[in-house]
């Protein structure tokens, strides 16, 4: 959807914050100058966008319908004939198929993006078709919204947003991954309770106590470790949680759209494992969570940098309203507004207050990455809860389906991120999919060692959002059982990949990298823990290339050497590394394969 989407179906709630022009503020209703906190910033925007917007008499306008993607315009859809039908059907399950199990229909608009509407017999009746449409290819439809024409006009029109969902087969349900960021202390693993299990909060953690791992986190109400939680939604946009008894296998079966939330460490002294969650789980979206009683404090800051570092669109809910007045609310989010308008974040704020501003921000966040949707709501009191559950329903997928095909197409690479034994089951691994398929039975191999070999092994059984699966592809999330497999033999780290695949191990690596912060100067010599997906590892400096040293923000290409063992890379790679208050981001540009070095022992002195 185009950002004049919103123009149209906004309900003017949405708070206006910053002045990028009326295109992307999702908050205006077709072009309506709106109310007078905004004014000013519309007075700004006016003579930027006047292209976006038409004469009043002129009729309200959406951009061209594309021939891919997931969205469909239809003008009507009045008793078509049998023919008509089996071709409309075809073209739903085409656009289904583009936004993976999701489509949205506009009824009452034209190809070109002319918003004619319909009369309210128009509608039904078009609904009904749509309806048809839907249960022949096995979907469920949900009206998102409806909305008046008013241009030239005696009779009431009306357009209508459609959301069209598949039905799962199969376990072949959307999966979205969400990795939840913020300070301690914040409420994170609170919410996430709340969501997951259909209870509210009692004020004092009573909802998070299902999510801990370990003693020591129920004893200090701290998160410590990686823990994933699920919320689902059916065909037909209801929420599917642990509420009524229902156990994992149940909300996988009658889920058609998954939400894996992965619940991350607030407290700085867990910072490493925060920053393998997100560089290894490979997270769709990132929700930051901030106290609206203490504001941005502590690791805020950095977990917004670190999101905005990995490319990962994050939307902000701010928590614990309930404890204070509308007053700290606001201020609190006024501060966040100030720091996501700043320099280095250019992002456009939008505070959601209604199910229609909800709706807007799902599908401008997924369109424009600087859109950033604020939620303000409470565990406790379960205040606009139901806004961010909305937002969870209708968040469309990132990838679209050809980069999935073109993915699966790939030799299998599954990536390696926890290593668990398992009573009578014995050696588990979990981790995430990279590229192809992988099935029960299935012959990989798994390294690189500390040698830099690779070893057989046997897939056993796969669980997926802890249920049986007995095919995996790429992109998703699970757990394997290798059987007897050797347990020493693994690390965190390791990749399973094809044994016709040829993996790059190596020991140097290049990377053009920019340096965020350093006390000093970052130079030759100097040790660093880098992340590259699920690799964590201590590597030292081995040269800079063109520079001597280097200073907080100037960017170079340097020469690593992981200290340990060799790892598997692939050029292009994301990274990011720290050490104490050092931190740098770039991305891998050459490997040297372990075949071309052979180490002097000059150079182990050296190390």
């Amino acid at each position: 959807m185009d950002t004049r989407v919103s123009e149209l179906f906004g309900s003017g709630t949405g708070h206006c914050s910053g002045s990028q022009g009326v295109g992307s503020n999702p908050g205006n209703g077709f072009g309506i100058v709106p109310k007078k906190t905004c004014a000013k910033n519309y007075k700004k925007a006016k003579g930027r966008s006047s292209r976006n917007l038409k004469p009043s008499n002129n009729p309200p306008y959406l951009p061209p319908e594309a021939e891919e993607g997931n969205i469909e315009y239809k003008l009507k859809l009045v008793n078509p004939t049998q023919y008509r039908f089996e071709h409309l059907a075809t073209q739903m399950k085409w656009r289904l198929q583009e936004g993976r199990g999701e489509a949205v229909y506009q009824i009452g608009v034209e190809d070109n993006g002319m918003l004619v509407g319909l009369s309210e017999e128009d509608m039904r009746a078009s609904l009904k078709t749509l309806h048809r449409m839907a249960e022949k290819v096995g979907a469920d439809i949900t009206v998102l919204r409806e909305r008046e024409v008013e241009y030239d006009s005696d009779v009431p029109r009306k357009i209508a947003e459609v959301l069209i969902r598949k039905v799962p087969d199969d376990q072949q349900f959307l999966d979205l991954r969400v990795a939840v960021l913020g300070n301690v202390d914040s409420g994170k693993s609170t919410l996430l309770g709340v969501l997951t299990q259909g209870e509210l909060d009692n004020g004092r953690g009573r909802a998070r106590l299902n999510l801990f791992r370990h003693l020591h986190e129920i004893q200090t109400g701290r998160t410590s470790s990686i823990s994933f939680e699920i919320l689902g939604f059916n065909s037909k946009g209801e929420v599917v949680n642990y509420s009524e008894s229902r156990t994992a296998e149940e909300i996988c079966e009658s889920a058609s759209k998954m939400i894996t939330f992965i619940d991350l460490a607030g407290h700085h002294k867990y910072l490493k494992t925060t920053i393998f969650g997100l560089t290894s789980y490979c997270p769709d979206f990132a929700m930051l969570v901030v106290s609206a009683n203490t504001g941005i404090a502590g690791t805020t800051r950095e977990h917004l940098g670190l999101a905005m570092a990995l490319k990962v669109p994050i939307f902000i809910v701010v928590s614990k309203v309930d404890l204070c007045t509308r007053a700290t609310v606001d201020r609190t989010v006024r501060q966040l507004e100030r720091v996501l308008k700043q320099p280095g974040c250019n992002k456009v704020p939008l505070v959601v207050d209604s199910t229609d501003d909800a709706v807007t921000a799902a599908q401008q966040f997924a369109q424009s990455p600087n859109i950033t949707p604020i939620f303000t709501l409470s565990s406790v009191s379960g205040e606009s809860l139901d806004l961010l559950k909305v937002f969870f329903n209708i968040i469309p997928p990132l990838s679209n389906s050809k980069e999935q095909e073109e993915l699966m197409q790939q030799l299998t690479e599954f990536q390696v991120d926890e290593i668990y034994t398992v009573p009578e089951v014995g050696t588990v691994v979990g981790g995430t999919l990279y590229s192809g398929i992988c099935r029960e039975g299935e012959q990989l191999v798994v390294g690189p060692t500390d040698s830099g070999q690779f070893h057989k092994l046997t897939v056993g059984s796969i669980q997926r959002n802890r249920s049986a699966c007995r095919v995996l592809r790429a992109g998703q999330a699970a757990t394997l059982a290798l059987g007897d497999f050797d347990r020493s033999l693994l690390r965190k780290g390791m990749v399973m990949v094809s044994p016709e695949m040829d993996p790059t191990i190596c020991w140097l690596f290049e990377a053009e990298i920019v340096l965020l912060f350093h006390a000093k100067t970052f130079h030759k010599g100097f040790q660093v823990t880098v992340h590259v997906g699920n690799v964590r590892q201590t590597a030292t400096v081995v040269a800079v290339h063109g520079k001597e040293e280097l200073r907080t923000g100037e960017k170079a290409v340097v020469r690593f050497k992981f200290i340990k063992h060799p790892e598997y890379l692939k050029v292009g790679a994301k990274l990011l590394f720290r050490e104490g208050v050092t931190k740098g981001i770039g991305h891998v540009t050459k490997l040297q394969p372990v075949a071309q070095y052979q180490p002097s022992h000059s150079e182990d002195e050296e190390a």
